[in-house]
């Protein structure tokens, strides 16, 4: 894994460290490096140290993400250069630094956390022109990528949540009081490892919904994902309606 966070933020608790040792505890093993995935030789060092400790890349998953909602009149282009390096960028550089060693995998799979790409208006107008053009681009990576690999075997994906997380960016950057109207990073987890461990050449090219996936597997307790036990109602994430 690779993060710029050696230190917490105030508002964003855990760093790169704090991260693998979670992993750990869970039985995984990790390499945590610190680095910056706008810069090419940054990202370039983790994937050549993530081959020399593991022996290849079976997996890559673009997680790091900017967010910012203000609208158009009032962003800087700083903000926007930054969305657009983290999120855009940065899921270009890690997945195409990393095709080499992909190719050599017997099952390998790119999955980026980006939505479903909507262009119905109402998205820009709510969200921003500026974090909607840097998250649906996000998708774009993943779409193209899976028409470009799947002669290599390369499933290329994106997966996107229902409703909102219970993360930390949700309770300190949007609103706490959406904590109990959100589900748990489980049904994320969930739906990620269902999509990573299928045959690469069964799902490519595909912008995933977590409960749809969970659905497809014959998952019918959504409730065990709620934060709050109950039946009330569920706040949706950017981008996503209730079907």
């Amino acid at each position: 894994m690779i993060a710029k966070t050696t230190e917490p933020h105030p508002k964003l608790p855990g760093t790169i460290f704090t991260a693998a040792a979670a992993v750990e505890e869970a039985g995984g093993q990790a390499l945590p490096i610190v680095g910056d995935v706008r810069d090419d030789e940054s990202v370039a060092d983790a994937v050549a140290q993530t081959v020399d400790r593991f022996g290849g890349v079976d997996i890559v998953v673009n997680n790091a993400s900017a967010l910012d909602l203000t609208p158009t009149d009032q962003i800087s282009m700083k903000k926007y250069d930054l969305m657009q390096d983290i999120n855009a960028r940065g899921a270009f550089l890690l997945s195409k630094t990393a095709i080499p060693h992909l190719r050599e995998s017997p099952n390998a799979h790119i999955l980026t956390l980006s939505p479903p790409i909507d262009l119905d208006p109402k998205w820009f107008a709510s969200i921003g022109t500026a974090y909607t053009i840097s998250k649906f681009s996000m998708s774009l990576v993943a779409i193209g990528l899976a028409a470009e690999l799947a002669a290599d075997g390369i499933a290329v994906n994106s997966l996107w949540p229902r409703t909102t997380i219970n993360t930390a960016a949700v309770r300190n950057i949007l609103s706490a009081e959406l904590v109990d109207q959100s589900r748990t990073p489980a049904i994320m987890a969930d739906a990620a490892m269902s999509i990573l461990t299928r045959p690469a050449a069964h799902a490519t090219g595909r912008c995933f919904i977590d409960d749809e996936v969970l659905r497809a597997d014959g998952e019918v307790d959504l409730d065990q994902y709620r934060v709050a036990p109950g039946d009330g109602e569920l706040e949706l994430d950017f981008w996503m309606s209730w079907d």
